[in-house]
């Protein structure tokens, strides 16, 4: 029955309230055609135990106690217990979208919360109440700086997350919004600057990068910024590996941020669901999608929130709404949230130094491609990538990213990553793997 909420006898009851004796009729309006005429192709029902077995099977298969070494834009980190213990309660797992503050108030402060502590990271000074994903966030981004400066074209880094191009892509097809790469320095993995330099003209309206990059170098963001406001363009930073905001500069030359936590106490899940955000300066905040929590005082003079600004089809006229119907993630993002409150600031300090060390210490021991400065993840030349995983996996070690799926020029090499939760002996195994495998001229020690 918990399953299985209607008995015979109750469907029977329905059926008889309807008029009919059997479910067929019910669809005697639609033609043959459109009817399948079977029952679904579905095995018998089991018990509950049965499932659950089921289930822990099916995660053995998946490689349960496996060692891992994927990042590339989901990164695996320690998830603190308190994340879910406060996101399972009532108050915010069954909340809806806060429109009654007089009801919300706890929402709303979570949200007022998160945005803050995203400003703090990304030195911006206004930040939404989340996206869907990073990768959402970038095309938003994208057609945020098209709002804001009139212009219609957009530059974006091959460097950038290969799968956010194309969802940039895809938002760009039907907005009429030319979208333009340009590449990275095969010496370093950084931007091409020349390249970018010679592409950019005065109807470019946003240039798109991504530190660290999708290779996991810390990019010129600098650079970058005064090429794009040499030419009035905005310039939009992403990043996907969120726990790097922990040691590196906040991207303050950018005039919008985009990016993803899922790093954040967010499990990957076999992709998602994610918590994306849009960062920006206080001059573009009527330019920025989704949604705004604002803090004032009540009638008594207590401190009170209230969504300030929500510019969506929901609330304003559509051809002046800047974001589609659904783009806030607000239980994901206080997964978030509650992850930044309890490591704080040197906490994340620390975790982001951990990682460094970790990826450090592996690429000690094997060569990277890229001379550029990285922080948890690198690429490595090692001809046979999918010989190699498959040696690893022998290893109960799931091996790092082949690149050629994304860039023909790197089919011999692979994005490695080691986070906090990596241990020294993986790591020795993963090098030592790698160098049985590379001539003397791929890796050396």
């Amino acid at each position: 029955m918990r399953y299985l909420p209607k008995s015979d006898f109750e469907r029977r009851e329905m059926l008889g309230a309807c008029g009919v004796s059997q479910p067929e009729e019910l669809f005697a309006h639609l033609p043959e055609a459109a009817r399948l005429g079977r029952p679904l192709n579905l095995a018998p029902g089991i018990s509950e135990y049965e499932i659950v077995q089921y289930f822990r099977d099916r995660a053995a298969e998946n490689g349960n106690g496996f060692a891992c070494f994927l990042g590339a834009g989901v990164y695996n980190h320690y998830r603190p217990v308190l994340v879910d213990t406060v996101v399972s309660r009532g108050e915010f797992l069954t909340s809806y979208t806060p429109y009654q503050a007089e009801i919300a108030q706890g929402t709303l402060t979570t949200i007022f919360e998160f945005q803050t502590m995203i400003c703090q990271l990304t030195g911006m000074d206004v930040a939404n109440a989340s996206m869907y994903d990073g990768s959402t966030a970038v095309p938003e981004a994208a057609m945020m700086a098209v709002r804001a400066t009139g212009k219609g074209r957009v530059l974006v880094a091959r460097s950038v997350h290969p799968e956010y191009r194309e969802v940039l892509l895809t938002y760009a097809k039907n907005q009429g919004m030319p979208v333009e790469e340009f590449g990275y320095d095969p010496e370093t993995g950084t931007l091409d600057l020349e390249d970018l330099e010679r592409k950019m003209d005065d109807f470019t309206a946003a240039v798109i990068v991504q530190t660290p990059n999708f290779f996991g170098i810390a990019d010129q963001v600098k650079e970058a910024a005064r090429i794009a406001h040499g030419r009035g363009a905005l310039l939009v930073v992403v990043f996907t590996e969120a726990v790097s905001l922990g040691i590196l500069e906040p991207p303050a030359e950018a005039d919008i941020v985009a990016g993803e936590l899922q790093s954040f106490a967010i499990s990957p899940s076999y992709g998602g669901p994610y918590a994306g955000i849009i960062a920006t300066r206080e001059k573009y905040i009527r330019q920025m999608p989704g949604r705004l929590v604002g803090q004032s005082v009540d009638s008594r003079g207590n401190r009170a929130f209230c969504l300030t600004l929500a510019t969506r089809e929901q609330h304003i006229r559509r051809e002046k709404a800047t974001s589609n119907i659904c783009t806030n993630q607000a239980l994901i993002a206080l997964m978030a949230t509650v992850f930044m409150t309890v490591y704080g600031k040197q906490g994340l300090r620390e975790l982001a130094e951990q990682n460094l060390a970790k990826a450090h210490y592996l690429a000690g021991k094997v060569k990277p491609r890229f001379s550029g400065p990285f922080f948890n993840e690198f690429v490595v030349k090692v001809g046979a990538v999918e010989d190699l995983n498959k040696q690893l996996l022998k290893k109960k070690i799931i091996g790092g990213l082949p690149l050629g799926r994304f860039y023909p020029e790197l089919a011999d090499s692979v994005l490695l990553c080691a986070t906090e939760m990596t241990r020294r002996a993986d790591m020795d195994v993963v090098a030592d793997t790698i160098l049985r495998a590379a001539t003397p001229t791929e890796v050396t020690a």
